[in-house]
């Protein structure tokens, strides 16, 4: 089920995927600057999650809505994450805020502010490919709730060892800045996903 949100930028759209029994949770993911709702993550954490008790929102920002191809400014972004925010609040149980790429920093600059219990950064930018002296380790470590950070062991925005010691991160074996493998990889497509899902499904059971 879809709806649209008002917001100042224009009509955003929550896809809900609802927990086949009592919601303990919202999991609520944003999208990337390059792409949207369809990423292999947020499907896979869509499909895999509500049979263990999470409800998944999958967010589409305005601009994606709208069919626009470039994304908006950060503070745009931002801005239209905290006007959804109330709709997912709504849902009665604690909200994670979440996102892959972009949509990650997104959660991480907002969660403070909006209460969320905890936030999931999905193949998190650390850092423009080939430029790690551009971080934005920043953003995470400015998140006061637990933050789970899970990244492809190929990402060219930040793999798993770079990030700053005492980050929690799942490394996701052969995965790129979308979590694709090689065909020749040990480890398969699905195996690679399922590993993603586990680890989210994990936590989850830890903070909610």
């Amino acid at each position: 089920m879809s709806e649209m949100v008002e917001t100042a930028s224009g009509p955003a759209r929550v896809t809900w995927h609802r927990a086949e029994k009592t919601a303990r949770a919202v999991l609520a993911l944003g999208h990337g600057a390059g792409g949207g709702i369809e990423a292999r993550d947020l499907v896979a954490l869509a499909a895999a999650l509500p049979g263990r008790g999470i409800t998944v929102a999958l967010v589409e920002q305005p601009w994606r809505v709208a069919g626009r191809k470039v994304a908006p400014a950060p503070k745009t972004l931002d801005a239209a994450w905290r006007e959804v925010w109330p709709v997912l609040e709504a849902e009665g149980v604690p909200v994670v805020s979440g996102g892959r790429s972009a949509g990650a920093r997104v959660a991480c600059r907002t969660a403070g502010e909006l209460g969320a219990r905890a936030v999931l950064a999905l193949a998190f930018p650390l850092h423009p490919p080939g430029k790690p002296d551009k971080s934005r380790a920043g953003e995470l470590e400015g998140v006061k709730v637990p933050v789970l950070v899970v990244q492809g062991a190929r990402d060219p925005f930040g793999r798993p060892a770079e990030f700053p010691a005492g980050t929690e991160v799942a490394e996701v074996p052969g995965g790129d800045h979308g979590f694709a493998v090689p065909k020749k990889a040990d480890t398969g497509q699905d195996e690679a996903l399922a590993l993603l899902t586990e680890s989210v499904s994990g936590w989850l059971d830890r903070h909610c």
